[in-house]
């Protein structure tokens, strides 16, 4: 094992004289080297329905079985509905749909057939079922040709849209491509501005940009890598939300890097021993930062939502990626640059800003100090009052509704959705999207009996066999819509009935299964997850602050701002964004990023204070940790909130509504948690808020004093 100074030579190299060319070559290297994988990502992303289903669910079997029937293609529909608003359909609108079928004929499923004209008992709607197959690399280009086909030379008052399984697919599959492009660049768009704004300065901003830069080429190839060779789940949700969270993180890092290095500057002549000091000093605060967050999001792991469990471990691998690039490329640019990359506002070197390093408390007001004086005047009131608000903010959670129908799902009404509605409106509304059974062939007439027999099903026939023979599927109608509450009460019964069938082993799919078991694997991870994450982060807190109480009070103050943060969003989605519900994935995923993120700035904050409090005394500890670190994480605060309201102005509710919700939690724990919540917390509580540690048991002396800065000259002069 290496020795302690070994590895603060190895920590501190990106600021060395020599050893900054080695690490800048190392990263070029790798880049050069294995940058052509970054391009590769989309290779490896799984967008079937089971990559967003829970990993054991029935209807995930269901998919998995029907893969028997035709191997692993799988034949899904488009559906044409025409339709009249205010008349019933004419002769020359079915002729056009006679028309349209013969045209559709080419695209059609080897060994399927079109269904339909079908007329609606109402006699204002026509439909036309075309089975296309999911495994024609053209399933997108087919669905174009077909909705482009319906759209020419239809008769004057004839509405005509194309939906079904596939149209909900295609216009799916719409909302994810280029979603990594668009999102890197936005992002880099708003970063770049917002460095612009806190550095004042025309040159620095590049630096921290250009190591986000190498983070995500870093990012993109191991999680390509870890994709193709070692089973990492990667779907296009993930993998667009990843590069947000790696501009994000990274660019907090940077921030608090780039905040110690100049104070460093003005301390020390040699800016390569500022650079070093800098990352031992700000180095454990961002190590452990990463760690928790990486550790956090892992923790979706044990989620049984296979989509959660690949924001979760894609992501962990996005921020390790980024903590690697921050303290490594980052510093090396900046001590290889010198002190003219902070033009106009270049940190001096001085005799008074050097005696601040010989323990001599800085005189400089500034807003933070002044904020902090006003806590510690009143600091029971003042955590108090922190506390009210949150909690008034997080009552308005208690009227949220969960759940959003595929209706709901857009911000803009894809013509998938319109063309459910009209089917809806016409048709019995599960008939664009039967549910499927699959059940052993011998037990097909007792099963097709049973689930025939069930409240809400319209009709059930037999649609296919395995080659083999040995599996049947059937097709189930559904009375009601397919997203709605009334059509998943009927896929309870279907279960029920056809688990009661003697030798049928029979499961339930559909687009209608798969909707309600997700919904309830998102109630079971949530009990399952969220205690795994509380328990690791306050691990990770313990043993970083090597304290019992102050991690616990931390810990509180994030969960309580994590609830504020969901009843403030409940508000914006019900008031402002008219958001018809929340989805059921969003409470999981945003407990688990704003834990994580939130736990980040404490942890900025509170190794500050610990730093401060061994110096100074616990008060003046507290004040003088808030006073330096105020800048750096509110700058930092602001800039993860507005990269993740960059999701928000996705086209898909779900990733708006966690942008929303992140965006908030973030400047909750940035204006309120970490400015006012913790540290008056501190200083009502006083020293024992260090216990059991040695700074909860006595105060500092001035010989402790004396005796670090003897360490840190010797470190300098080795």
């Amino acid at each position: 094992m290496p020795a302690p100074s070994a590895l603060r030579r190895l920590a501190t190299a990106p600021g060395g004289k020599r050893t900054k060319w080695l690490v800048l070559a190392a990263w070029l290297i790798i880049v050069v080297a294995l940058g052509p994988l970054a391009g590769k990502l989309g290779e490896v992303e799984d967008s079937s329905s089971n990559a967003f289903l829970p990993g054991n669910a029935e209807s995930a079997k269901v998919n998995t079985e029907l893969e028997k029937f035709r191997g692993k293609d799988e034949i899904i529909p488009a559906v044409a509905v025409y339709s009249r608003t205010d008349s019933a359909t004419t002769k020359a609108d079915a002729a056009k749909a006679r028309a349209d079928r013969a045209d559709f004929a080419p695209l059609v499923a080897k060994g399927e057939k079109i269904s339909g004209p079908i007329p609606a008992a109402d006699g204002k709607a026509l439909m036309l079922v075309v089975p296309l197959t999911t495994g024609d690399d053209d399933m997108t280009d087919d669905v174009e040709k077909i909705r482009s086909v319906a759209a020419a030379n239809a008769p004057p008052g004839l509405d005509i849209e194309v939906g079904g399984p596939a149209g909900s697919l295609i216009d799916n599959i719409k909302v994810f491509d280029n979603l990594d492009s668009t999102l890197m660049l936005a992002t880099g768009a708003v970063v770049t501005l917002l460095l612009l704004i806190t550095y004042r300065s025309p040159l620095l901003w590049l630096f921290p940009v250009l190591s986000v830069g190498f983070a995500a080429v870093l990012t993109q190839v191991t999680t390509y890598v870890l994709a193709k060779y070692a089973s990492l789940p990667v779907d296009p949700q993930s993998a667009g939300i990843l590069m947000v969270l790696v501009f994000g993180v990274g660019t907090d890092y940077a921030l608090l890097l780039i905040a110690r290095y100049r104070e460093e500057l003005h301390r020390h002549e040699d800016r390569h021993a500022a650079m070093r000091l800098a990352l031992r000093r700000s180095g454990p605060a961002i190590v452990a930062s990463a760690g928790t967050i990486a550790i956090g999001l892992a923790c979706l792991a044990f989620a049984d939502i296979n989509s959660s469990r690949s924001l979760g471990l894609v992501g962990a691998v996005g921020v390790v990626c980024a903590l690697l690039a921050m303290i490594t490329v980052l510093p090396a640019l900046l001590v290889l640059a010198g002190r003219w990359v902070f033009w106009p506002f270049v940190p001096r070197y001085t005799e008074t800003s050097a005696a601040a390093a010989a323990g001599q408390p800085r005189e400089a007001r500034t807003v933070w100090s002044r904020i902090g004086d006003l806590i510690a005047r009143r600091p029971r009131w003042s955590w108090l009052m922190s506390i009210a608000v949150t909690a008034v903010l997080a009552l308005s959670a208690a009227g949220i509704t969960m759940g959003l129908t595929n209706a709901e799902m857009f911000q803009d009404k894809p013509e998938s959705v319109i063309a459910q509605e009209k089917l809806s409106a016409h048709f019995p509304s599960g008939s664009s999207d039967p549910a499927t059974v699959v059940v052993r062939t011998p037990a097909r007439a007792a099963a097709q009996q049973a689930a025939e027999g069930v409240e809400g099903v319209e009709s059930v026939r037999a649609a296919d066999r395995t080659a083999d023979g040995s599996l049947t599927s059937l097709s189930v109608t559904l009375k009601d819509a397919p997203d709605s509450d009334a059509a998943k009460h009927t896929i309870d019964g279907l279960r029920t009935a056809v688990h009661k069938v003697d030798g049928a082993e029979a499961l339930v799919g559909g687009t209608t299964a798969e909707s309600l078991d997700t919904r309830r694997a998102a109630e079971s991870d949530l009990k399952v997850v969220i205690p795994v994450v509380l328990a690791v982060v306050l691990l990770v807190l313990v043993a970083l602050l090597r304290s019992l109480i102050a991690p616990l009070v931390l810990l509180a103050t994030v969960v309580l701002s994590y609830f504020g943060a969901l009843g403030a969003s409940h508000l914006i989605f019900e008031y402002v964004l008219d958001f018809a519900a929340m989805d059921n994935s969003l409470p999981l995923m945003g407990f688990v990023f704003l834990v994580a993120l939130g736990i980040d700035y404490n942890i900025f904050l509170m190794t500050r204070v610990r730093e401060e409090v061994a110096l100074r005394g616990h008060s003046k500890g507290v004040l003088a940790g808030l006073s330096s670190t105020g800048g750096v994480i509110t700058s930092a605060g602001i800039v993860l909130a507005a990269t993740f309201a960059v999701i928000a102005s996705m086209p898909l509710v779900s990733m708006a509504q966690l942008g929303v919700l992140v965006g908030i939690g973030v400047l909750l724990d940035t204006f309120l948690v970490r400015t006012v919540l913790v540290p008056s917390l501190a200083l009502d509580l006083g020293a024992r808020i260090w216990w059991p540690s040695r700074l909860g048991r006595e105060r500092p002396q001035e010989p402790r004093v004396a005796e670090e800065e003897r360490r840190e000259a010797e470190l300098e002069r080795v």
